[in-house]
């Protein structure tokens, strides 16, 4: 080694990862992250920072032993890293310090609560010796009066942009600046460690090539599509929506009945509008892993196989510092969202805006100047709405306004009365197809029934039975095999929820679709999860009472064509015995079905009864149950991530025993790599945390992710668990 500081240990190559190096190569890629929205000078400020603890002799000492594959103590290196940045602002005593040492003093081990973080600094600095270490080693290389000054200019961008709301931009400025931080230091690590993969990226198509193949693929839609009312509903809303992507980005709305069109549509909108306004990248963000499935699989269809990042899971990865290459390597195996189309779950996307940890921020600041659009919005949970829209419009503040030039896309059939809630009081959110409710009249394709009798499984099964074709929806999964049970051996009836991995729902949706098309026996049973969004065609829907949006979204998987000459049959229904997840979703139900015994059925076709629905619904709930705003002024981000929760207890990735599941746990758990972790998505099952670590089933194979070694059912998926977590996606 030499007198040479290193950063990490040697590759496969043999090569050490000089530290001056890492930590300008990162610098280069944080600066570029942050400029992004506007603070260039902070990522490189954090970025020449971030390391700086690993220049003290007792880090070099562990990675030396690392290096020579002996055990040896771990020498923390992040907390000298921000003592000196806070020793560089006069103790910490400047305005906004937050952004410039947390997330220094979190790159490894999360973002800390900022009064701990303040006990931890304060003891630091009393250790003159080991910083005068530190700042010899930087006036050596000539740095010292480099980071001053980069400091300096960080400073000025923290004061200009996190200033205002009570705290809340700074918080924010926080989350996206540490996001920034993570990615680089990664992507650096990973091109000295895996500089194949390093090499790899990048290799999905342009927005521009995938604005020219959807055009393409639009103008062979059109002129194979016959003349009926729902195409030309669908062609208005799409020329609708492309004129409305030469506006200005900021907040819009896009409100589509269903069977609008509304996936191609929204598509094409934020293509247009990300080329016409020069933003980054497209992030759809859906509520249910169902509709992930089939959403990426449309966009490959039109894009090509290589254009869609497919998100559903992730592994939460162990904090700290470990340096030996293998902690490392699963580090590096962490989603970092750097493709131009991301398809992701509303779990991910807020459960990532919300945490804490390096695993789940590293995507974060790639959000900034990119089109977001959160599908089946309705989704997002009343309890949790005021962080949550808080959150949505500081993205869609301009950057020279102190936001993150994001453009938010509030998409659904049945648009919630956000105006209601304070995060969102007065803001300007612009309609995409002003005319909808004229589209809703023409497209009344269903029917609706109120039976308020309950019926018994027995009694449901009967009618079902009866029926050639038909969906049942359910409010939870044991209702769903309650009523499985009860259709026996039935050869016709086909289960859907996310205790199916991604593949096994792919073949579940291929067949049910073969089966409408060809006019076959199908009866499908579901939880909530495949109603929303779900492209299916059933001539008849039944639909357990439930929320009012939800009730309405099933209904659009009801003669969603308009084949039937009479119309679709949408019967709603009480079951005897049957289940609701708590919360808000119990409180939806209650207020639906109070409106359901005093309106007519029929009055389920007027957009209008949906704003009512939901302007009561938030009446009635604490939109910020959790008080989750305080906890972010206060900078208290361990809890925030702890309190903000759409499902409220964690869960984690099982790879179940299905197709090709084998070898990609296999070829992940040898080489552990971003890549390898993508490939293994589609067959992995979120369990409940406390059940997987409870059941003999479920085997740890790395921390955070398991593999399923019991039944696995071809109809119901994993067995042996009696809990879905979707049914607490509220």
């Amino acid at each position: 080694m030499g007198s040479e500081l290193y950063a990490h240990s040697p590759n496969a190559e043999g090569r050490w990862h000089p530290l001056r190096h890492h930590l300008e190569a990162t610098s280069l890629r944080a600066e570029g992250f942050t400029q992004a929205f506007g603070a260039p000078a902070l990522g490189r400020a954090l970025a020449l920072f971030h390391d700086l603890g690993k220049a003290r002799e007792e880090f070099q000492a562990y990675l030396r032993a690392a290096a020579q594959g002996r055990r040896a103590q771990g020498s923390p290196h992040a907390l000298w890293g921000a003592a000196l940045a806070c020793a560089f602002l006069r103790g910490c005593q400047v305005r906004g310090w937050e952004a410039l040492v947390l997330p220094v003093l979190g790159h490894h081990a999360g973002l800390a609560d900022r009064g701990e973080a303040q006990q931890k600094l304060a003891a630091a600095l009393r250790e003159r010796q080991a910083l005068q270490g530190i700042k010899d080693v930087l006036q050596a290389w000539g740095m010292t009066g480099v980071l001053a000054q980069s400091l300096s200019k960080a400073i000025e961008e923290v004061a200009a942009r996190g200033q205002g709301d009570n705290g809340a931009r700074l918080e924010f400025l926080v989350r996206m600046a540490f996001s920034a931080l993570v990615d680089a230091d990664y992507l650096d690590t990973e091109a000295h460690f895996q500089p194949q993969a390093a090499r790899r990226r990048g290799q999905a198509p342009t927005l521009e090539e995938m604005w020219r193949r959807l055009q393409e693929d639009q103008e062979r839609l059109l002129a194979q599509a016959r003349d009926s009312l729902v195409n030309r509903v669908r062609r208005e809303v799409y020329e609708a929506c492309l004129e409305a992507a030469e506006l200005p980005p900021g907040l819009f709305r896009l409100t589509v009945p269903t069977g609008g069109g509304k996936t191609r549509t929204g598509l094409a909108f934020a293509l247009k509008h990300a080329l016409r306004h020069g933003l980054r990248r497209v992030v759809v963000a859906i509520p249910y892993t169902s509709i992930i499935d089939q959403t990426a699989q449309e966009y490959r269809k039109i894009l090509g196989e290589e254009a869609v990042l497919e998100h559903h899971s992730a592994y939460e990865v162990p904090v700290g510092e470990e340096q030996s290459e293998e902690a490392i390597r699963w580090r590096l195996a962490t989603e970092n969202w750097d493709f131009p189309l991301v398809v992701t779950t509303t779990v991910q996307l807020f459960e990532s805006i919300f945490a804490n940890t390096p695993a789940k921020m590293r995507k974060l600041h790639r959000l900034a100047r990119s089109v977001i659009l959160l599908d089946e919005v309705q989704a997002l949970p009343p309890e949790l709405l005021q962080p949550t829209l808080e959150a949505l419009r500081l993205l869609a503040t301009p950057v020279e306004e102190g936001g993150y030039g994001a453009t938010v896309v509030l998409s659904t059939a049945t648009q919630p009365a956000f105006e209601a809630i304070p995060s969102f009081s007065g803001l300007p959110v612009r309609e995409m197809v002003p005319n909808y409710p004229q589209h809703f009249a023409l497209l009344r394709r269903v029917r609706y029934t109120f039976r308020r009798e309950p019926l018994s499984w027995e009694a449901l099964a009967e009618e079902v039975r009866s029926k050639p074709q038909v969906m049942v929806v359910l409010n939870a999964r044991k209702d769903a095999l309650a009523l499985l049970e009860a259709l026996g051996d039935d050869p016709h009836a086909f289960h859907l929820s996310t205790l199916l991995c991604p593949a096994h729902r792919r073949e579940v949706l291929a067949e049910v679709r073969r089966r409408l098309r060809s006019g076959e026996p199908v009866r499908l049973v579901s939880t909530q999860v495949v109603e929303a969004g779900v492209d299916l065609d059933f001539p008849e829907v039944w639909r357990a009472v439930g929320p009012l949006d939800r009730v309405v979204q099933a209904a659009g998987r009801c003669n969603r064509e308009g084949q039937q000459p009479s119309g679709g049959q949408v019967v709603l229904f009480e079951p005897q015995g049957g289940r609701s997840p708590s919360g808000p979703y119990r409180e939806g139900m209650g207020l639906a079905r109070l409106l359901l015994n005093r309106e007519d059925p029929e009055r389920l076709h007027d957009p209008g009864l949906y704003r009512e629905y939901f302007r009561r619904l938030f009446q009635e709930v604490n939109t910020d149950a959790h008080r989750i705003q305080d906890l972010r002024r206060e900078m208290s981000f361990p809890k925030v991530a702890e309190r903000y929760r759409l499902i409220r207890d964690d869960t984690v990735p099982v790879v179940v025993p299905y197709e090709g599941a084998k070898e990609a746990l296999e070829a992940f758990l040898a080489a552990p790599s971003l890549e390898a972790f993508r490939a293994l998505q589609p067959y992995l099952v979120n369990l409940y945390r406390r059940e997987a670590h409870r059941s003999p089933f479920a085997e740890e194979v790395r921390p955070g992710l398991f593999r399923w070694t019991g039944g696995y059912d071809p109809r119901r998926g994993i067995v042996e668990a009696y809990n879905d977590p979707a049914d607490l996606v509220i």
